[in-house]
């Protein structure tokens, strides 16, 4: 085990005592938040020589995020549980039988969420739950069902206090989907968050169209291109936490970013930032991942212990990392500069241009990098545009224009997005506010989703522009919880604590409206 540096523990005793003396943290966000300080305090595996000064130093020189994940992982930090493997044999160590009604199949999710870890101590996926719930609506009248499914959805918001919990529905319409649509749009709720995987030929006019008018009263679903996931992931895929693509039955074990636009400042030219400085950061990354995922399956015992592994509701062998990066525009931004050129991001062709290459870059070396225990995705990791931190300065998310910065046209905005989309088989997205009056005009949304879709767009959120429930980056927050918490009172939501901060940093209530 490494020697921590006492100036790093004393900073770990200050946030351990901050936590306890919260006045606006609740109970179980105080026990979350000690979770995360004690792994903060475990150094055990060997860490890549070069990592301190690209992770361990104030935000504005730090190049590497491990998303304060630790160095002693105990569980993967995406879990995607095989539900309907559960649902047709039970569960030996939770004592419970395969469920044979309605009553049983939501009893038995709900006790399942329970005893599914993650990074944030809560299920980041429950499953494709018009799926699974389906087949138990036979004989059940709609209004049974429907307020059955209203008090699940609600248990879920008020237990699963973080809306990094996320659930799919479709691609084929059922019966089961229009129901947990039209509860999700009454219930305005936070959590879970949801995502449409949506096939213009598969789910039809009549499903996409509810999904619209679901979304602009409660912020979701989210629309998911189902021919791009699947052509990529095949069919056994799930959306979890923000937006994440990632194997059923497996997850992911970890998730790191590069902070592009810092390690840009660090460059003296694009040709340096091309050559070195940018394959020197990705290389540390990298190993420093490798190092983590060799600790979590050699020497936590996850899979072997845990009864998710010993009953076959994931396996090792699906899992996969998740290869992270935010701040591309301001990266590009900042080295045009250094070239002497104004162009920007999503609004000069040569800036974007870049902004292509890079991703290039990024994708070869992904591509060429092996990591053994990723089997999941072929012993590569996978690329994600990750949405942000709430205390992120001038860092947009992923692949994102700035907000402020986005194009008067929406055409134009989408055809920028779409040159990006392609290289994120675990995650990236874009968010629209809708103005009130879409409401007369729903049809206007779907067809954006299906022209963005059929340009090569992956992943597209839209939500009211009135609405209490809003988007922050991928994950839902309530405009009026975010008022509670300004004014120092404590609310249920861990994730509000988040979008306070990003509402703050990242300007996410002046996004452009649609």
């Amino acid at each position: 085990m490494r020697e921590i540096s006492m100036e790093r523990v004393e900073q770990i005793r200050q946030n351990i005592y901050d936590t306890i003396t919260s006045v606006t943290m609740t109970h179980e966000q105080k026990l979350t938040s000690m979770c995360c300080h004690a792994d903060s305090l475990m150094e055990v595996i060997d860490l890549p020589e070069g990592l301190d000064e690209l992770l361990n130093v104030p935000i504005p020189q730090k190049c590497i995020c491990d998303l304060n994940e630790g160095h002693a992982p105990m569980r993967p930090r995406y879990i995607v549980p095989d539900y309907a493997k559960f649902m047709k044999q039970g569960s030996k160590f939770l004592q419970l039988d395969p469920p044979q009604d309605l009553w049983e199949a939501l009893n038995s999710l709900l006790i399942l969420y329970k005893h599914v870890p993650s990074v944030t101590n809560y299920p980041v996926f429950i499953g494709n739950l018009d799926e699974l719930i389906d087949p138990f609506l036979e004989g059940v009248d709609d209004a049974t069902a429907y307020k059955a499914i209203k008090l699940f959805l609600t248990h879920i918001d008020r237990t699963i206090v973080d809306s990094f919990c996320h659930a799919n529905i479709g691609p084929k319409p059922t019966r089961a989907g229009f129901l947990l649509l039209k509860a999700e749009a009454e219930l305005e709720n936070a959590t879970p968050n949801l995502t449409m995987r949506y096939d213009p030929e598969i789910s039809g006019d009549e499903m996409g169209l509810a999904g619209v008018e679901c979304a602009l009263h409660s912020a979701k679903p989210s629309f998911a291109n189902h021919k791009m996931f699947t052509s990529e992931l095949g069919e056994g895929y799930a959306i979890a936490s923000c937006y994440n693509g990632l194997p059923i039955g497996g997850g992911s074990f970890t998730l790191s970013r590069l902070l592009l636009n810092h390690i840009a400042d660090r460059a003296d030219s694009v040709e340096q930032f091309k050559n070195e400085t940018l394959p020197y950061v990705m290389d540390i990354m990298a190993r420093y991942m490798d190092a983590r995922i060799k600790f979590m399956v050699e020497e936590s015992n996850f899979f072997e212990y845990n009864f998710l592994a010993k009953e076959g509701l994931i396996s090792v062998d699906r899992f996969s990392a998740m290869f992270g990066m935010v701040g591309m525009a301001e990266c590009v931004n900042t080295l045009m500069q250094k070239e002497g050129k104004t162009g920007r991001f999503g609004h000069d062709e040569e800036a974007t241009q870049l902004a292509v290459e890079i991703m290039d870059i990024i994708d070869e070396f992904n591509k060429n990098h092996v990591s053994p225990y990723c089997k999941g995705s072929g012993e590569r990791f996978m690329l994600h545009a990750q949405v942000g931190l709430a205390d992120d300065i001038e860092t947009s998310p992923g692949t994102r224009i700035p907000i402020g910065e986005e194009p008067a046209e929406l055409i134009d905005h989408l055809r920028v997005l779409e040159k990006f989309h392609k290289y994120f088989p675990s995650g990236t997205g874009d968010i629209f506010p809708i103005d009130i009056t879409i409401h007369n005009n729903p049809e206007y949304v779907l067809d954006i989703v299906k022209g963005s879709f059929q340009g090569g767009g992956r992943y597209l959120s839209f939500y009211r522009s009135d609405s209490d429930v809003i988007r922050v980056t991928g994950y839902l927050v309530k405009r009026s919880e975010l008022e509670k918490l300004k004014a120092g009172n404590a609310v249920l939501q861990n994730t509000t604590g988040l979008g306070l901060g990003a509402s703050r940093n990242c300007k996410i209530l002046d996004r452009k409206v649609r």
